[in-house]
């Protein structure tokens, strides 16, 4: 499929000429058809045509799935007409995905209000992947040539993190089967295993065909299995694949469960190297870069040790050609570790979001039923807690772009606006509920405290990351600087009417201290200086409130969705040209229709599931977050600002530095903006609605600290995208300000009466 781009009028692309002019637009050739890594990079890369001092050309080369060649047609058919009545023409890039689906969540991806994501929502063709992605996938049973040694750091690592201690628990299994003389042969095997597995690169484990040979004799309508030299290196071949279900049936034609020593091995070796399996299988799993050492335990405690142990051989590769042509490789490694697995997925889910998920389970065992803290304490519950939304905020992102991806942009728009926000207004709502139930109004100031910490994130930290990243491996990146202009005004408005209560609160505020002395120590009845303490607007007492700063905070609430949606009727209807991406037929690169890893019901399911477990893990948060609190050394502020206000938004940082990383700098800073406009547009109204129907005392008043620390930050945002180019410098800049932000929440004191 093919998603044409449509590049508007800027500094860097608009140009002017007449209306019969014809540009040059270059389609895929049948010929010298890149990688699927190249593909990507394309797919994902920069959208812009030519920077400053790039000569343009009428033969400009667009990406596509293999080379180019150019014919005469109209680049794009958005236009503009300028001044003098020339016209000026919209530029538009042609690239390509996969298939539709795919296309669809791209297109997403440069829409206003929709959650940029990087990863697939659909299957992507196995033959088509890398030499590099085809070998995280592979399951160790092919021989393949190998050049280098085998002495790597990650081997020598394996033998002081699995290599001895698994080793010795075969050992020790061979000694016990020796000793019951029944079962030697199999402590034959473990000896076999042992040397194995303290070692196991460059070595190969074979099942030989005398037991074919065997089975064939004994039981005439067996099938034997050939030798199959022509399978693929990385991919086992169809009769591996049969020969996997095999054993079991082979076991029992020949007589294998009317033997003594089976039941020996069975109940002495068998149960206890599984455990042993078990535990390397999950620690090799849990650090993810050695996931191959948890497919070798994996296919050993499943496949070969329920052979007969005559039929197990191993053997060096240099012995390979020795062994005859009916022996079948069952487990070949040359690695223990592959840093290229932090790519690796799992039914669609990036590795480290599936290993994370246990996390809530245990925050939901811990939490809720160690109600008085005997096995884990308060600040061991909120950690774990806390922890737990990372994965659940992955997932709830995959569901939203997988239901966006397969139905129309309005339908999109509406599951992005719903449960884009829904992990952190689970937290919000549960934090005021527990606040006001417990008569706490430090929770309050805890919510406002992650709200303005999410802006600064979202405009600060997360465009400087992605700059600093894409930067340091693009040297200079381009964007579409009227694009993200239309965000940056979305967020000058959001910010100006969230803190416009504020400021109106202060203007007409009466000013209130307590504690007041005069300079000579007298009370304040006395002459003199006065020196006070405490010194606030008090505006919640008396009319100025109920009959000004109320009504205010309602007209705001209810104009900020207002601007959103006008927003979205802007940028997907009268204006969509800015973003313009039209999914057009091209050349598919898998063999059929795209299969999707979670279809629109069960992504609809996961998200539904996924927002119950982010309630309750909200619901642990805020319950344990007390003494934390209570800790004199660190502002309240600070714990808002940080910890609740960025962890929920892990995977839209993995997000942007992705986009940054494959030279697409324009959707990295889109991320936080839109986060940043959905805080404002959306999460705070809600919020006030909630308060609305159920009065849990959330006023939209901020401190002085929220207030000009979040205006500087949108400030200096929008200075920085005014050029349309980002570089290192740049987003250094933008992080350095995040941090001397925080600087001043870390040593600001804690609200008043917390």
């Amino acid at each position: 499929m093919s998603a044409e781009v449509c590049v508007p009028c800027s500094e860097t692309t608009r140009r002017k000429r007449r209306p019969n002019t014809h540009d040059y637009l270059c389609e895929p050739s049948q010929h010298a058809a890149p990688s699927h890594e190249q593909l990507s990079e394309q797919l994902y890369g920069d959208l812009h045509l030519h920077s400053p001092g790039t000569p343009s050309s009428p033969h400009t080369l667009i990406p596509a799935l293999g080379a180019t060649k150019c014919q005469a047609i109209h680049r794009c058919s958005s236009h503009c007409v300028g001044d003098d009545g020339s016209l000026e023409t919209y530029s538009k890039l042609s690239i390509q995905a996969e298939n539709k689906v795919e296309a669809n969540k791209l297109a997403n991806n440069y829409r206003f209000g929709f959650r940029k994501w990087k990863s697939h929502v659909t299957e992507r063709p196995f033959e088509d992947r890398s030499e590099v992605v085809k070998e995280l996938y592979s399951e160790l049973t092919s021989i393949k040539p190998h050049t280098g040694s085998l002495v790597t750091c990650g081997n020598v690592v394996y033998v002081f993190l699995f290599g001895w201690w698994v080793s010795l628990a075969y050992f020790l299994v061979g000694i016990l089967l020796f000793l019951t003389v029944t079962g030697a042969s199999y402590g034959k095997l473990c000896l076999k295993l042992s040397r194995y597995f303290l070692w196991p690169f460059g070595k190969a484990i074979h099942q030989i065909g005398n037991t074919l040979r065997r089975c064939c004799e004994q039981v005439p309508e067996c099938e034997c299995l050939p030798e199959d030299d022509n399978s693929p290196i990385l991919l086992p071949s169809p009769t591996e694949e049969q020969l996997l279900e095999q054993p079991q049936q082979l076991l029992y034609r020949a007589g294998f469960w009317y033997r003594l020593p089976t039941y020996v091995w069975l109940l002495l070796g068998y149960p206890p190297l599984v455990v042993i399996h078990s535990l390397a299988c999950f620690f090799s799993w849990i650090l993810v870069f050695t996931i191959p050492v948890a497919k070798m335990h994996v296919r050993t405690m499943s496949v070969i040790l329920l052979l007969i142990p005559e039929d197990v051989s191993v053997s060096h590769l240099s012995e390979r050609k020795q062994q005859g042509q009916e022996a079948k490789s069952l487990l070949c490694c040359y690695q223990a570790v592959n840093w290229y697995y932090y790519k690796y997925t799992v039914d669609g889910i990036n590795v480290f979001a599936v290993n994370l998920l246990p996390l809530v389970i245990i925050a939901m065992i811990i939490g809720y039923i160690d109600k008085e803290n005997k096995y884990a304490s308060s600040d061991v519950k909120f950690a774990v807690a806390v922890s737990s939304i990372i994965p659940l905020s992955y997932y709830i992102g995959m569901g939203i772009a997988s239901i966006s991806a397969q139905s129309n942009f309005a339908v999109g728009a509406v599951v992005n606006a719903s449960f884009g926000s829904i992990t952190e207004l689970t937290f919000y709502i549960t934090a005021l509920l527990r606040g006001h139930q417990a008569a706490n109004p430090c929770l309050q100031e805890v919510v406002k405290s992650t709200l303005t910490g999410t802006l600064l994130g979202c405009t600060l930290f997360i465009p400087g990351v992605c700059m600093i990243i894409g930067g340091l491996k693009h040297s200079e990146q381009t964007f579409n600087s009227r694009s993200t202009g239309v965000s940056s005004a979305l967020l000058f408005i959001s910010v100006g009417g969230v803190f416009a209560p504020t400021l109106f609160s202060k203007a007409y505020g009466s000013l209130v201290c307590e504690a007041c002395t005069n300079s000579t120590g007298g009370n304040s009845t006395g002459s003199g200086p006065f020196v006070c303490h405490n010194c606030h607007y008090d505006v919640l007492n008396g009319t100025l409130f109920h009959n000004h700063v109320e009504p205010l905070v309602y007209t705001v609430s209810a104009l900020l969705p207002a601007a959103y949606i006008i927003g979205l009727i802007f940028t997907l209807k009268t204006h969509s040209h800015i973003y313009d991406i039209h999914v057009g037929e091209g050349r598919v690169t898998g063999n059929h229709g795209a299969v999707v890893h979670w279809s629109r019901w069960r992504s609809l399911l996961i998200l539904v599931l996924a927002t119950v477990l982010t309630s309750a893990c909200a619901d642990l948060v805020t319950e344990n977050i007390q003494p934390i609190l209570n800790q004199p050394k660190v502002s309240q502020y600070f714990i808002g600002v940080t910890v609740l206000a960025m962890v929920p938004e892990i995977p839209e940082i993995v997000n942007g530095i992705q986009f940054a990383l494959y030279n697409n700098i324009s959707l990295s800073l889109e991320v936080g903006i839109c986060i940043a406009v959905q805080v404002c547009m959306i999460q705070i109204p809600l919020l006030v609605l909630f308060n609305t129907f159920y009065d849990v005392g959330f006023v939209l008043l901020f401190s002085d600290l929220h207030l000009w620390a979040s205006i500087f930050s949108v400030i200096l945002t929008n200075y920085i995208f005014m050029d349309g180019k980002s570089d290192y410098f740049q987003g250094t800049a933008l992080v350095v300000v995040y941090f001397v932000l925080l600087a001043l929440y870390y040593f600001a004191p804690s609200p008043a009466g917390c």
